[in-house]
This record gives structure tokens, sequence and C-alpha cells, in this order.
């Protein structure tokens, strides 16, 4: 008789909030169902968004050349969508070659045609390039640009047409001539490493005997060391671990590295939470001077919550340098209070959207739910089922100005 009423108190929560997951917390969005977007074609020679193709804020940077006999073709995909004319010209297949994240825009965006003009398709005229007919540093190289029309090749509608690949999620899309519209992605790498995740593999974590023991050990129903209060401010207790939200060893992704006064050394990722406070770090930690901020906001001369030579509270500490660097595994757990202290700093459990106590109450059914028996699912590996159900709501309902910037892209895993 329960599990029905929780399930249904759950989606009730999940539809309220409507948060996007990025692996571990919600993600984008909450609120009123937003009315249709109108939608404003390109002008000639206009791109979106506005920087350079090849930065941080669009595609990013070129990686090299893929040749056919080089380890990175392995990355290319070919896509068969029937929904998509490709041009071919070499008549070797290489337009229909692109990566992963391309081949998923470009899916989309033909979709949005076929809604857009009925009975008209999109077409590719050049996707990857191996014969060399673009500059030195083209994404076309890599498989992760086209450029398209439309299949009855009407120009009026190019505009639009650039407009609908924007829709689609391309990161940059360029009204680039009169016979075509370019478009082009990040690469997987870069995405993967700035979405999802929450703590690298050989993040520690002490368990209620004492010991320390690192992420890829830990297990659902374990007890480590956190805060008793969800805001991060309270003594510090033991609570269970009852799922991870992302469980991944494998998987490589970009980490901030963060380090205090006191010897701590705290690795997350970009869109996960962290208790600070601004000022004196000498004092005692208050619960109305701490916030939870992205780690990618956290800044030299801030305090965070320190356990380390601690007794039952956490102590101040200020953070001294900031580092980027690319690690191994993504794990994060969710414990009944939302907090965990990983690497002697006290952290939420959750990540990308802005506020702790928002997440922490859009979890609450899943602690109902594990509290009363209720089968939460411990996965070996990937993001939990719950985290996916506020994803798939949360594309219904957004509101951007509540997550972190990276969160807004899908998570290409």
């Amino acid at each position: 008789m329960r599990l029905p009423v929780v399930f249904g108190f759950l989606v009730g929560c999940a539809l309220i909030f409507a948060p996007v997951n990025e692996g571990c917390g919600p993600g984008r969005g909450y609120g009123k169902r937003r009315p249709p977007k109108k939608l404003t074609p390109l002008n000639y020679k206009q791109f979106s968004p506005n920087v350079a193709e090849k930065t941080l804020g669009a595609s990013g940077r070129h990686e090299g050349k893929i040749t056919r006999i080089s380890e990175r073709f392995k990355e290319l995909t070919p896509n068969y969508n029937p929904d998509i004319i490709f041009k071919d010209e070499e008549n070797t297949g290489a337009d229909r070659l692109m990566t992963q994240r391309c081949k998923d825009k470009l899916n989309s965006l033909a979709i949005s045609v076929r809604n857009m003009w009925p009975g008209l398709k999109l077409r590719v005229t050049e996707g990857w390039d191996e014969d060399g007919h673009h500059f030195e540093d083209s994404l076309h190289y890599e498989g992760r640009a086209v450029d398209i029309t439309t299949s009855d090749r009407d120009r009026n509608k190019y505009g639009m047409l650039a407009r609908l690949a924007v829709e689609a999620g391309f990161d940059w899309v360029y009204y680039e001539s009169k016979a075509h519209v370019h478009c082009s992605v990040k690469s997987d790498h870069s995405v993967a490493a700035k979405t999802g995740g929450c703590f690298p593999a050989s993040a520690l974590v002490t368990v209620e005997d004492g010991s320390m023991k690192n992420m890829e050990s830990l297990q659902p129903g374990e007890r480590i060391l956190a805060s008793s209060d969800s805001d991060g401010s309270g003594p510090l207790i033991y609570s269970e671990v009852i799922a991870f939200l992302d469980r991944d060893l494998t998987i490589q992704k970009q980490f901030y590295t963060i380090e205090t006064d006191s010897g701590a050394k705290l690795t997350l990722t970009a869109a996960h939470l962290l208790f600070v406070s601004q000022g004196n770090c000498s004092g005692p930690v208050v619960r109305e001077d701490l916030q939870s901020i992205f780690a990618s906001d956290v800044l030299p001369g801030q305090c965070v919550v320190s356990t380390q030579g601690a007794g039952q509270q956490g102590h101040l500490s200020r953070v001294t340098t900031i580092q980027i660097q690319v690690d191994k595994g993504v794990f994060a757990p969710l414990t009944r209070h939302g907090t965990v202290v990983v690497n002697g700093i006290v952290s939420s459990c959750y990540a990308a959207v802005n506020q702790h106590w928002l997440a922490h109450w859009a979890f609450g059914p899943l602690r109902v739910l594990y509290s009363w028996g209720g089968p939460v699912g411990h996965q070996a590996v990937g993001i939990h089922w719950y985290s996916s159900l506020l994803h798939w709501v949360g594309t219904h309902v957004l509101d951007p100005t509540h997550f972190h910037p990276w969160s807004m892209m899908d998570n290409d895993r």
C-alpha cells in the first residue's frame, strides 16, 4: 500500500520542482511551463552564440585532424537517419561520419525541420572532411561540424534553419553562406569533462569506525561523516549512504581542487555545491553566514567548513588556492542528511541547482522511500533512476536562472 503513495509523492515533487539532473543533483528549472518560444531567423552572416567558434563559450578549441588510420577514428559514428539527406560528393560516406554529440544534435534538428516544413528533409552538404578542403583548424576534420540546407534548397528558409539548429542544441551556428548554414559542437571529451559527476574515485570519506575509505570502495548502507544540519553548520555525525546519484569508475572529468590553510584539499566538479562564508575564518561556524555556491564560484579568501583537527563541530578554514585538473571516476553519494565530509571539508551531496535546500527538498521522497524499505536502486554504474526521472520532467519545465551554466548542456556520458 505504501509504495504507490510514495511514488505518487515522488512524481508530484518532481513535477513541482522539475529539475534537470546532471549526475549528482537536480538540474535546471522549476515552476510554470513557459509558453512556446517565438523563433526568429538568424540574419545572413549572423552566428550564435555571438563569440568565435573555437572559444569555450561556443564549440571550443580544435583537437587535431582525424584520419581513417588514426586512433581517434573510432570516435566517429555513421549517421543513417532516413530523415536526413547526405550529399556525399566523394561517394565515400564521409559526410555521414561524425561525433556522437554532432549526431544527436543533427537528428534533433531533422525532426524540427520535418515539423517546420512538412514533406521536407534536412540536407547535409558537408560533414567530416578527410580530403583537406577546409582551413587547417576546421572542426570538419574532427566530425564536429556540418554544413546544412533544406532538401528543397530554398535559400529563403536558411535563416530559420539556422535558428532551428540553435534550438536543437548545436554549440555554434553560423549563417555562413547563401548556399548553406554551418553548425558545430563541442568535443565529446570536453562536454563529458564539464557535466555530471561529483567527486573523483580517489576522494576520501570517513566511515563510522574512524578509518578513511575512498569513493570507489564506498557502498550504500555504510555510515560516513557528515554535518547534522543540511546547511553544513551542524555538529558532525555519521550519516547513512542511501544511494549513489552517479557512479562510474572509468570516466574522466574535469575537477576543481580547492586547498585551504588547514591543509585540506577537496576535489569536486564545477557544478557541485560547497558551503562557504565570507570574511573572518577564525571564528566559529555560524549558520547565517554560510551559503551554498558552485565549486566554480569559490574564490581564494573565502571560508569553508573543515573537519581537520576538529572534534564534534567543524571549523572555518580559508581557501588559499584553486586549481583545475582532470581525474578519473565520478561518485556522488547521497546521505540521509544531504551532506558529506570529503577530504576533511563539509560538502553538499548535490550539484547543478544553486540552492542546497531546494535540492535537499526535491530528494525528500527518495529518503522517505528508503526509510520505508522501498527499492531506491543501488545501481552498479551510471545515474540513479530518481535523478533520471527529475531530468525527464525537467526538460519540460525550464528556468535556467537557478542553475550552473555547464549544467544547461546535455549529459553526454
